[in-house]
């Protein structure tokens, strides 16, 4: 089925999945993951009404009890997963997708992921293939409500600094964010698009197309703000502009993240396999066990659990945490980069200054390549520029990392999408252009 990826069930709701879809995947949940009761949230978009009916009566017929938290972020179903022991939950959303998409993040116990690799595959088999029973009153499960607000705002509040110095603009891209930002940053920041609106009238809820960028760069001109942030639609990431306006690309704020949590001592810290070397270099330097992993949520919540690190963070925005259930939070990794600023504010810094004192290498970002014969192109590349020069270090469990003393590239197909991604560095940006050009030159026979 179109709708099942990598990481979660996502797509055009009527088109790639439907509500007998939706009703199959609540029917066979509980089998799959022999829950008993199955925590449901949901996001507005207008077709988040009917696929949460639908899931609900598939759950109940499928002999598991249905529990609803209401409307809810994506972390704040994380959070209630865990905190109050269900075994299993579902959020319903497509994240930072458009307003025609709509999707399911499943989870088990402990609030631990539901990947293809362990048990989405095996769900979607059930739902193509296993006939579905005539419901036996007798054995439906119960439905009822739940309110996880309080404890999970309570949660995030024990990590709140004092912002009162800090002059922040904040874009909630009409999402889900919007139920509790004011909550926990108060009325004192400037706020864009604060309205639950699962149309997304004013942009999208992708924090990193530019074009979402445009309204929260102009607010944070207008407002002199110290920082601009931007949630996207399901609140499990976030991204920010500097005072200048300038988008800070998201792995850096791992390293920023670095000065709150490795202040205490040494610790393991988790990256994915495209984060930039300045991040690493800058982590290291904080006295961090650098480990490097697999991109996706589903890969890193494991990783964080076995190599027990105290955070994580991802090249997409995504930043996972130890007292977290090991799970990621949007507002959660806001609070922690806000005891940064407010912390450089008082000295006097800006946030850039931070931001110019970590970065040490030009990067190409992500650029995208429609390529069909992937893994022979890959191999390819490595061939290419092995032959050339002595690699420092090759990772190979998510397409390729390849390290040189000066640069390095990571080439890996896309879960979600027809893509080969690539992302590099050099120390100097002539170099990196002239690796560019070469890495295009060779893609370009594969087209």
């Amino acid at each position: 089925m179109k709708a099942f990826k990598a990481y979660d069930i996502r797509g055009v709701y009527g088109k790639d999945f439907d509500r007998h879809d939706v009703y199959k995947i609540g029917y066979f949940l509980p089998k799959l993951l022999k829950a008993q009761s199955v925590l449901i949230g949901s996001d507005v978009r207008e077709s988040s009404e009917e696929v949460f009916t639908y899931l609900v009566r598939g759950i109940r017929d499928g002999g598991a009890d249905a529990v609803s938290l209401g409307l809810a972020t994506t972390p704040m179903v994380y959070f209630c997963t865990a905190h109050f022991g269900f075994d299993a939950s579902v959020m319903i959303t497509a994240s930072h997708n458009p307003k025609e998409y709509n999707g399911l993040k499943i989870s088990r116990t402990g609030a631990l992921p539901v990947g293809s690799d362990s048990g989405l595959k095996d769900l979607e088999r059930m739902v193509l293939r296993d006939p579905v029973a005539a419901p036996d009153v007798s054995k439906r499960g119960s439905f009822s409500e739940i309110n996880g607000r309080t404890p999970y705002l309570e949660f995030l509040k024990e990590y709140l600094p004092d912002i009162s110095s800090l002059n922040l603009t904040i874009d909630l891209s009409n999402g889900m964010v919007c139920l509790l930002a004011k909550d926990i940053f108060g009325e004192s920041p400037k706020y864009l698009f604060e309205e639950l609106d699962g149309t997304f009238p004013n942009h999208e809820p992708n924090p990193l197309d530019e074009n979402n960028l445009i309204a929260l760069r102009e607010a944070v001109s207008y407002n002199n703000s110290d920082l601009g942030i931007i949630f996207d639609g399901d609140g499990d990431r976030v991204m920010f502009l500097d005072e200048q306006g300038r988008f800070i690309q998201p792995d850096l704020i791992t390293a920023v993240m670095g000065r709150f949590f490795l202040k205490d001592g040494p610790a393991t810290v988790l990256q994915d396999i495209r984060t930039s070397r300045s991040v690493t270099e800058y982590l290291e330097s904080l006295g961090a066990d650098v480990h490097t992993w697999k991109v996706g949520h589903s890969f890193a919540k494991k990783k964080m659990a076995e190599i027990h690190a105290v955070f994580g963070g991802e090249l997409a925005g995504h930043y996972y945490f130890r007292d977290f259930f090991n799970c990621d939070s949007g507002i959660l990794s806001c609070l922690i980069v806000l005891n940064i600023a407010a912390e450089l504010k008082s000295e006097g810094r800006t946030f850039s200054s931070l931001i110019d004192e970590i970065v040490k290498y030009y990067t190409s970002g992500e650029i995208n390549f429609v390529i069909h014969e992937k893994q022979q192109a890959m191999d390819t590349i490595r061939d290419h520029f092995c032959s050339q020069e002595e690699p420092q270090a090759i990772m190979d469990f998510d397409g390729y990392r390849v390290e040189f003393t000066d640069w390095w590239f990571n080439l890996r197909p896309s879960n979600t999408e027809p893509y080969l991604r690539l992302v590099m560095e050099a120390k100097t940006s002539a170099m990196l252009e002239a690796k560019l050009t070469e890495i295009k030159g060779i893609l370009k026979t594969f087209d």
